[in-house]
Formats: structure tokens, sequence, C-alpha cells
């Protein structure tokens, strides 16, 4: 009888892993649960555990266990406030206002787009999208440049001032105000893509006949569009929400100044000095966040089986007429656009141009910073120009292999992820693969450099090694390119593949004759959105890098944090003109984008 059993165990077995997508689960899950829960345990461990650095505080040799770090950090009396429940508070803070903005600037966006007459359509919807393709921090500098004065900073005179006059107050230049305004028009492109994507092909049937009964656009809106957009409005607010508590670049630009702190720049700070088991406590503390947010997500969608209102679609979209205030509201949108999305490339050039900052005179208008080898760049702490730099284009090519590595890593795996998924979905292997590898994004990117900070410090060779950057980049841009591979292969119908199974075709040949052909766009796109996360990344590599394997974007905050603005602004405007470059390449040629917003008739 046990042998009889043991025989329908062993081809119960060998029947499941005959199975191309079963294979790619159970590889998948191992592999993300030791890149993703193991460095989790790790980090917990870091928090009670004594470090090199903090020997003579605590008085006990490294590696030993103590619960000093969180009763210092959390019950440590007015240090505890100043450098944690301060820091959380102004997180939370910005994060709901950047939230806010985000949705009510994207969203009404959106319904102009879908729902309205509005003109310039194609302009409006292809700009828009431009504030989330560049860095975070392109609208921190372009705000820092803009509106600095002499009053507040360093008392240099910006572009605002210096054409109008007017000295904008402190907290308007740094603080909670801009850092919150910035990231919330960062991140409002999330709210036009989600948002505007259910405008455009919900039924329009529930509207119209609303109409008809003489209801009040007013009433319409409240009653029949907000609840059925909610789902993505609950989406956008805590895509946003969880993704403006990681920011670091936009808080050290605008709230470094006036010493306004949040968990990120504490951490940062913390991490780099003496204490860095708090700086291990405060990463824990941004992640229990993160899944926190995913658990509420999964609760509110939970309440709901559906969120469908009727079946059938209506072919006819009845869009409001914006009647006289349709040209003024174009114009406004239009410039507002160019503001926060080109007016900044402008800017960046103009500063990067000046031999003294301040000073907007011709005579004053230099090229030293990007081809010069003359004394202005000696006095900047480079040899040369930008351009000239041997420096700068040894860490141009790091950051270029960087970004090519984890984008054919983590687009090849989305792929793979995505095809087991499609084929297996609804199994609790399956389920749980797909959680994995969303995993990721829920965690703040400086949180997660620190979780691998931590396993690097144990091992020699991987410490500031270009492995361990390739690593942590590609896990954490797999939720991007699992996401585009399960979307595209829950477009397929699986009688594509069962009709090539029936002749005998080989699964790797179903793969490369028939599945990746049919998707190209969207798998393309899977390696595409990690390539460019990772040329504009700075929160992920910043406690990992070192001066041997630094990228563009780390070189950018030295050439800040020193003052060197001219060489900063430079840097930055390479770093946007070649994502901009690649996005559009890749578009012509593949069609394949990142900026794939709802169009525009």
């Amino acid at each position: 009888m046990g042998a009889v059993m043991s025989k329908k165990a062993a081809n119960h077995i060998k029947t499941f892993f005959q199975n191309p997508a079963n294979v790619i689960l159970v590889v998948f899950f191992a592999l993300l649960a030791a890149l993703t829960l193991y460095p989790l345990l790790s980090l917990v461990l870091e928090t009670y555990s004594v470090h090199p650095m903090e020997m003579q505080l605590i008085r006990k040799p490294t590696g030993a266990l103590t619960p000093y770090h969180w009763k210092r950090l959390l019950a440590g009396g007015e240090y505890s406030v100043n450098n944690f429940y301060r820091p959380l508070l102004n997180t939370v803070l910005m994060a709901i206002i950047a939230s806010i903005i985000a949705i009510f600037f994207g969203g009404l966006v959106a319904w102009l787009i879908t729902r309205s007459n509005l003109k310039y359509k194609k302009f409006i919807s292809f700009v828009f999208v431009f504030p989330y393709i560049m860095p975070s921090w392109t609208l921190a500098m372009f705000w820092t440049n803009f509106f600095r004065n002499t009053n507040v900073g360093m008392g240099i005179t910006g572009i605002f001032t210096a054409l109008t006059g007017i000295a904008m107050p402190e907290w308007f230049v740094y603080g909670l105000f801009p850092c919150s305004v910035v990231l919330g028009l960062h991140y409002s492109p999330f709210a036009y893509i989600l948002i505007g994507g259910i405008l455009r092909n919900m039924d329009a049937n529930l509207e119209e006949a609303a109409t008809i009964l003489k209801a009040s656009r007013a009433k319409i809106m409240r009653k029949i569009t907000l609840p059925i957009v909610m789902p993505a409005l609950l989406s956008t607010f805590l895509l946003v929400f969880a993704s403006a508590m990681s920011a670091y670049a936009v808080p050290v630009f605008l709230g470094s100044p006036v010493r306004f702190w949040v968990l990120t720049t504490k951490m940062y700070t913390m991490m780099n000095g003496n204490f860095q088991g708090q700086g291990y406590i405060i990463a824990f503390t941004m992640i229990l966040f993160g899944i926190g947010i995913l658990g509420l997500n999964q609760w509110f969608t939970g309440r709901r089986k559906s969120f469908t209102t009727i079946t059938g679609k209506s072919s006819q979209i009845s869009l409001v007429n914006l009647r006289g205030a349709r040209t003024p509201l174009s114009a406004v949108l239009v410039i507002l656009l160019c503001f926060i999305a080109i007016v900044p490339l402008i800017t960046f050039a103009l500063e990067s141009v000046l031999l003294l900052p301040g000073d907007y005179s011709l005579k004053n208008f230099t090229l030293d910073f990007w081809i010069g080898r003359g004394e202005s760049a000696l006095e900047n702490g480079m040899d040369a120009g930008i351009l000239m730099s041997a420096d700068v284009w040894r860490t141009l090519w790091n950051s270029l292999r960087l970004s090519v590595v984890c984008s054919v890593v983590a687009g090849t795996s989305g792929i793979l992820i995505g095809y087991a998924i499609g084929k297996r979905r609804g199994s609790k292997l399956a389920t749980f693969v797909n959680n994995l590898a969303f995993f990721p994004y829920l965690m703040p990117s400086m949180a997660f450099g620190a979780i691998y900070l931590s396993i690097a410090t144990k091992i020699p060779f991987l410490y500031g090694s270009f492995f361990i950057l390739a690593l942590i980049g590609s896990v954490k841009y797999l939720p991007f390119a699992s996401r585009s591979g399960v979307n595209a292969m829950l477009q397929l119908s699986n009688e594509i593949e069962e009709a090539a199974v029936i002749v005998g075709v080989p699964w790797i040949k179903r793969m490369s004759r028939i599945i990746v052909p049919i998707q190209k766009a969207t798998f393309l796109s899977g390696f595409l959105l990690p390539f460019i996360s990772c040329m504009r990344e700075l929160s992920l590599f910043a406690l990992l890098v070192t001066p041997q394997n630094k990228v563009l974007t780390t070189m950018l905050m030295q050439f800040n944090e020193k003052g060197y603005t001219q060489y900063g602004n430079a840097i930055n405007l390479m770093i946007i003109v070649l994502v901009l470059l690649i996005n559009f390449t890749v578009n012509k040629a593949t069609g394949a984008s990142i900026d794939k917003g709802v169009g525009g008739a």
C-alpha cells in the first residue's frame, strides 16, 4: 500500500514539474523569498545589534545584542522627538498633502481629457507624464533655482526674483510646502494614468441616462462617476503616499537648508554616522508602513467583489461642453504643463553656464563647466567640464551598464513570472509569487537599500561591489516588469498556446515564436521601465555606492552637497536628456514606452 502511495506521489510530482509554469513558480518563489524575506529578517536583527561605530557609545562588542537602539530612539525624551517622532510627523504630512495634490491635479486633467471638449488634448496628454519620466529631484532643483533669493538659503538670487524683484518667503522656498507640492506634481501622472484609464473605458450609459433624467453635472459626478473610479482613487492615494514616504532627493534639496527632517533624510544621516542601529529601526518603520498600505488596499478592494456597474459598453460618450471656459482653461493648462515640464530643462541649462550663481548678465555666461579646463573648473573641484572629465564618463558608463543589467534581469524575470502567473492564475503558489514579486515596490527605496547594506557588511566581497547594486536594482524594479508581464499574459487567449502544444511545439519555441512576438510592445515596456527607473534612481543606491562604483545620480548629489551648483545642474540635464532620448527612441522603434497615458483625441 505504501509503495502504491509513494508511486502516486512521485507521479504527481513528475506531472507537476512537467508544466513549465509550475517550474517557474517554484524557482521564483525560492529566489524571491531569499531576496526579500531573508533580508527583512536580517534587518530586524540589525536593529538589536551593536555596530562597529557604536562600540564606545554602548560599551559592548560588535555583534552583541542590545535593546539600546529601540529605547534610545523611541523612548529617549527630547532626543526621540527630534530624531524620530517629528521626522515621522513631517513624513506623514508631506505624503498626505502630496497624495491630495496628485489626485486632484492628475484626476482633473484625466477627466478633462476623457470627458470634456478640451483643446490640445494630444499635447497635454504627451507632456503631462514628463514630470514622472524625469527624476523626482528635477522639480526640486527647478524650484530652488527659480524661487531662491537673498533672504533664504545660501542667499543666491533666483530667476523669479531676478525677473520680478519679489523675494518669496522661506516657507514657500524650503520646507513642508515645496516638498509636498513638488512630490504631488511628480506623482500626479499616477492619478492621470489610473483614473484616466478607467474614465476612458467606463461605460457611459449610466451618465447618459442620468443626463436624460435631468440630473445636474455635479450630481452625476458625485453619484455615478466618483463611485466608479473609487478603486483608482484609492490605488493612486496609496501609491503616491508610499512613494512620497520613501522620497529622499526632494527633502534633501528642499528640506535640508531649513533642517526639515523626514524619515529618509534622518535615516541617511544616522546610517552614515554613529547610529546605524537607530537608522535600521527607521528603515523597519518605513517598511511597516508599506506593508500596512498593501493590507489596506487589499481590505478595501476585498470588501466589494466587483466594481462593475453595468454589462456592455456604450459606444457614445457625451463630452461636457466647457463653453466659454474651453479656450482659457486649455491655455492655462498648456502654460502650467510647460512651466513644470519644459521650463525646468531651460533653467538647468541656464544655471549650468553661470560663472557666478545668481548673476544672469551675459558677461557671466561660460561653457567652462561643460567643455572647459580653465580656472572656473578647478575652483569648483573638477579638473575639467563634465564633457571633458574622465571621471564623469566612467560614472556615466557605470550608470548605463547598471541600468542595462537591471533591465535585462528584471525584464526577463517579469516575462517568466507573468507567464507562470497567467497560466496558474488562482493557485496558491501563483498568488504567493505574485505578492512576493510586488513586495519590493512597497519597500521604501532607502529602507530597501539599508536591508542590503546590512547583508553586504557581513560579506566583504559584496560591499561596494557592482554586483550588489545590480542585485538590489533588479529586485527593486521587478514589480514593474512582473506587472507588465502579468498584464500581457492575461490579454492572451489560452487557445493560442494550446494549438502549439497539440502539434508538439516545445515550450521555449512557443515563447520565442508565439507569445513574445504577439505581446512584444508590452514585454519591452517591462524592460524599459527598470532601465529608466535605474538611470534616475538615487535613494536606492545612496547607502551602497562607494567612490569606485558611483553612478550619475550620486555624483549629482555630491556636487550639490558641496555647493557646486553648475556641475549639479549640468549632470541633472544630462540625466534627463538621456532618459527622454532613450524613451523616445525605444518608443519609435518598438512602440514600447512608459508614457502611455490615456491619450487624447
